[in-house]
């Protein structure tokens, strides 16, 4: 992952994405904002996960990792709602 954002994007936060509201068991996909410092680990860079709830103004978000269920509290400027496709 490389540190720096594409030049027509430099220095620009969208607000619409900062001050976006989740509910409870949505489906997100973790993808650092660079130009916010964050306070997750990088290898959680692109994975998905669950809304668990909120605290403050940051999100729970459950993740899989390995075997294991862990949770994290993003803000969410790093997260992107996905749609989460049903099997049949």
């Amino acid at each position: 992952m490389s540190n720096k954002k594409p030049v027509r994007t430099r220095g620009k936060l969208q607000l619409s994405k900062y001050f976006q509201e989740l509910k409870e068991g949505d489906f997100v996909s973790i993808s650092q904002e660079r130009s916010v410092p964050a306070n997750f680990p990088k290898r959680l860079q692109g994975i998905t996960g669950v809304i668990e709830g909120k605290r403050g103004k940051a999100y729970m978000v459950k993740l899989k990792d390995g075997k294991e269920e862990k949770r994290f509290l993003i803000e969410p400027i790093h997260l992107k709602k996905i749609k989460q496709i049903k099997k049949q």
